[in-house]
């Protein structure tokens, strides 16, 4: 049984690309040519810090479908963007073949889940009232019911 997202740290997307960006920040780019530091270097540290910002902030409107889903589209091109930068960083400046793929395949996943979170976003609702006491997550999905007599 999966727990209840409190919070956008317990999004596994989130807490992948997270992850992946300490390694690309720590092991990718400072091994990069100094003549990479302000395009290749630069651009890779800004994608791979935007994703799993672009998430925490989506979360904080996730009350909002379009707002939410407007974020969620938006580190989706991140990851696809981190993805062409990764494969250059291998491509032509050979830098940790085996890790860089490895990277590669996180992002590309989390690409995926970020697509689907937006896509499905709209099949549920998220309960407006206040939660009941602290232990409850403001953040519970239902399924929308319609109802036809409507």
């Amino acid at each position: 049984m999966r727990q209840k997202i409190k919070s956008f740290a317990d999004l596994d997307v989130y807490q992948n690309t997270y992850s992946a960006s300490i390694i690309v920040l720590t092991r990718i780019i400072p091994k990069l040519p100094k003549c990479e530091a302000y395009d290749l270097a630069d651009q890779l540290r800004r994608s791979v810090k935007s994703i799993p910002r672009l998430i925490a902030e989506g979360f904080a409107k996730r009350h909002q479908q379009r707002g939410f889903q407007k974020y969620l589209d938006d580190a989706c091109g991140e990851s696809n963007e981190t993805i062409v930068s990764l494969s250059h960083a291998k491509d032509v400046y050979k830098i940790e073949p085996d890790l860089i793929d490895n990277l590669v395949d996180i992002y590309d996943k989390a690409a995926r889940q970020l697509h689907r979170l937006s896509t499905v976003w709209q099949s549920f609702s998220i309960r407006k009232s206040k939660p009941k006491d602290d232990n409850e997550s403001p953040f519970v999905t239902e399924k929308r019911q319609t109802n036809n007599n409507i």
